[in-house]
């Protein structure tokens, strides 16, 4: 029973409504205010009609118990718990020395304001439940002294006259009185209290619901900076893939053509032909993964000075080249060909079309993957042979991405690891993985990364070393 109590009150409950704002102690200030002026014409009236003469105690006194009741008010917010328990003992006492002062509409009112208040605004739900149960046992009581020890039922009598004593209804007259006046009580502390109760609750849920929409929001930016970060990390990857694979190519190339200029002047020409076709395909790359990156920014509205410097915006090219796909990896295998090292590269399909249904993504990803291994052989390998090899297997659900060459580590250009861990990240972001090292049975690196077609983890067609199967016919 008292568990059931507790909890009806609130008592279990962490949540603690926050004490009144200024505000709110400024209106509580006019409230008292308008309650002091109202019950004192309420009080001057009923006087008029001599309603007032019976009372024990004068004017004095009748106004020393507006003015109390009044206060209360001031501090209903401030001092719940108090209030609640002032409020009914006041209650009490005006009803056993002045009840015609207590019992008018006005001073009800204010009662019921008080007691509603205290429910409402009590942030120590133990001590209110104390305090509402003392007010209670008071008024039980007062009706045990004033019906059953005291001259109630005498009063009653008296106030009805001899005459009219006698029953009319189901029940005899002086008991349906004093059942009248039980019940009104038990009414009006009922709702006061109810009520209050009612009203913390819902300011309880108002705050639960604001501290979730807080919570929603909080992890809404949270999300959206993850989102901004991790699509940042994704044009870092891509403009580092591009800068290398075509820096790397315009080197080579530009080495190729000094050496053999004098002797051979049409290789050294096709070789400066590919410097600049790979200088224009990279500026262009870079430009769209640029523009990108200023459209998500918010700024693709292309308002930057053109090159008279007039200030004049200079409209953005709305005729950006598609991504890469598998389609163009016989181009990317065709710049990687330089005169010293043959690059040679094949898309094997398990069925026909196979490659053109990957989705994009997964394409995009597989392209700058072969890109950045071959951009390594390039930099980092004396390689004079390497072979790029992409397989999709629609039965095992998987895209196998393979680069071998047949050199050994240049001294000296060991690295940043930058493009290993890009192709890493790549992977773990489409739930596929990475292995990179020395062949085995031979001379040379090789580079292999599978990628799910569903862009889930591999589970049964994972083997334990955590490479599909289909992987582990790779060449050697």
């Amino acid at each position: 029973m008292i568990r059931a109590v507790e909890g009806w009150f609130g008592v279990d409950e962490v949540w603690e409504r926050p004490a009144p704002g200024p505000g709110e102690l400024r209106a509580d200030l006019r409230w008292a205010l308008v309650a002091l002026v109202t019950i004192t014409v309420s009080q001057e009236l009923t006087r008029s009609l001599g309603l007032l003469q019976d009372e024990r105690y004068g004017p004095v006194w009748q106004y020393a118990g507006v003015v109390s009741l009044s206060a209360l008010i001031v501090v209903r917010r401030r001092l719940p718990v108090f209030v609640t328990l002032a409020a009914g003992t006041h209650m009490i006492l005006m009803s056993l020395v002045m009840p015609m002062t207590m019992s008018q509409l006005t001073t009800q009112m204010a009662y019921f304001l008080l007691i509603f208040s205290g429910m409402a605004w009590a942030r120590n739900r133990r001590a209110l439940a104390g305090a509402v149960v003392v007010v209670l046992v008071l008024l039980v009581l007062l009706f045990a002294w004033t019906y059953a020890l005291g001259s109630g039922i005498e009063d009653i009598r008296r106030n009805l006259g001899e005459s009219e004593v006698e029953q009319v209804g189901p029940l005899p007259t002086v008991l349906a009185v004093v059942l009248f006046s039980i019940l009104g009580n038990t009414i009006f502390f009922g709702f006061a209290i109810g009520l209050g109760q009612v009203a913390w609750r819902g300011a309880m849920r108002r705050a639960q619901v604001e501290e979730q929409a807080d919570t929603i929001r909080a992890q809404t930016e949270r999300l959206t900076d993850q989102a901004v970060v991790a699509e940042r990390l994704r044009i870092a990857r891509e403009l580092h893939d591009v800068v290398a694979h075509h820096v790397s190519v315009m080197g080579v190339q530009a080495a190729a053509a000094r050496r053999v200029m004098e002797r051979d002047p049409e290789a050294a020409h096709d070789s400066l032909t590919a410097i600049e076709r790979a200088a224009r395909d990279g500026v262009a790359q870079m430009r769209d993964l640029l523009g990108t990156l200023r459209v998500a920014d918010g700024h693709g509205d292309g308002a930057h000075q053109d090159g008279h410097g007039d200030g004049r915006s200079a409209p953005e090219p709305t005729d950006r080249a598609p991504q890469p796909t598998l389609a163009t990896l016989p181009q990317l295998i065709e710049q990687a060909t330089t005169p010293l090292c043959a690059v040679t590269g094949e898309v094997v399909e398990s069925a026909p079309g196979a490659a053109g249904r990957v989705p994009p993504p997964l394409q995009l990803s597989a392209y700058r993957i072969v890109q950045e291994a071959l951009a390594n052989v390039r930099r980092h390998s004396t390689a004079r042979h390497a072979r790029a090899t992409v397989r999709v297997d629609e039965d095992a659900g998987t895209v196998e991405v393979e680069v071998v060459d047949d050199g050994s580590p240049r001294v000296g250009t060991s690295g940043t690891g930058l493009g290993l861990q890009g192709m890493r990240e790549r992977a773990d972001y489409l739930g596929g993985g990475v292995e990179a090292g020395p062949r085995t049975g031979g001379p040379g690196w090789r580079v292999r990364v599978w990628l799910p077609l569903d862009g889930h983890r591999a589970t049964a067609r994972t083997t334990a070393a955590g490479a599909p199967a289909t992987l582990r016919r790779a060449l050697s």
